[in-house]
């Protein structure tokens, strides 16, 4: 560790370093230089979000950490749903909560886009002024030249996902326009639940999100065909993006990544 000094010593001081409890590694920066030494530490504010949404179809509460380390406990009543949310805060690396009752005696569309309105009001919460973050989302490291997307794979699939934090909503969906409404026969619903859970559905959690983030969202199937893989595909896609551009970016510190001066 290198040494540190202070304004106006001749020579290094050892200081105490310390862990300031409120960066997470890989994220933040990992180590603060304590208040002891008279060294001022970055005071970066906790961004969590608590979101209610009570109608006549659904009642949903939820809690987000968009700092946390991937853990979730979801129930939506919808079990396949309830899966693909959780590997969605696994791979976005947040803590996510969240509780929905909804008229799934009607069907689980009313579920499914409302709690996709919910965890994208979370995330603009969260988000507060957006100061710092990197705004565009990348499954791989900044660095490299694909940056802006996330390619995940899943057996026979590849989707990719690109999202930017804009303030502008706008959702493109591709690759399954073919299968989104398509008609789910009596065996099909008895088969299991990822087929039963019609990608129109996956469709219109994205919407949701997108319209209530007030996020660019990009997802695209490129190839596959297994309806299990195909959604776990898309939702890991949009994990990853999701964790990238909720990121800080070191490199411009508290400023915001905009030209026109609000996001």
């Amino acid at each position: 560790m290198p040494q540190v000094t202070k304004k106006g010593d001749e020579k290094p001081s050892n200081l105490e370093i310390m862990n300031c409890g409120v960066c997470t590694p890989g994220r933040r920066i990992a180590l603060c230089f304590s208040e002891k030494a008279g060294l001022m530490r970055h005071d970066m504010k906790m961004r969590k979000a608590t979101v209610k949404r009570v109608t006549r179809e659904t009642q949903i509460a939820a809690t987000l950490n968009l700092d946390g380390t991937g853990k979730a406990s979801v129930r939506t009543g919808v079990p396949f749903f309830d899966h693909m949310l959780t590997l969605l805060a696994k791979h976005a690396t947040v803590d996510l909560k969240l509780r929905c009752r909804g008229d799934l005696e009607v069907d689980a569309h009313h579920t499914v886009e409302d709690c996709g309105l919910v965890l994208g009001q979370a995330f603009l919460q969260a988000l507060g002024d957006k100061k710092g973050i990197r705004r565009y989302g990348a499954g791989f490291d900044p660095r490299n030249p694909f940056t802006g997307e996330a390619y995940v794979p899943m057996d026979e699939c590849l989707a990719r996902c690109v999202v930017d934090f804009s303030g502008r909503p706008y959702l493109v969906w591709r690759g399954l326009d073919s299968a989104a409404h398509k008609k789910i026969t009596a065996s099909e619903k008895t088969q299991d639940g990822s087929s039963a859970f019609r990608f129109g559905l996956a469709r219109e959690f994205f919407q949701a999100f997108a319209n209530e983030a007030r996020c660019n969202l990009h997802v695209e199937l490129l190839y596959g065909g297994e309806p299990h893989h195909i959604a776990e595909a898309l939702f890991k896609a949009f994990a990853r993006a999701l964790d990238v551009a909720c990121q800080h970016d070191p490199r411009i510190g508290g400023q915001l990544p905009s030209t026109k001066g609000q996001l």
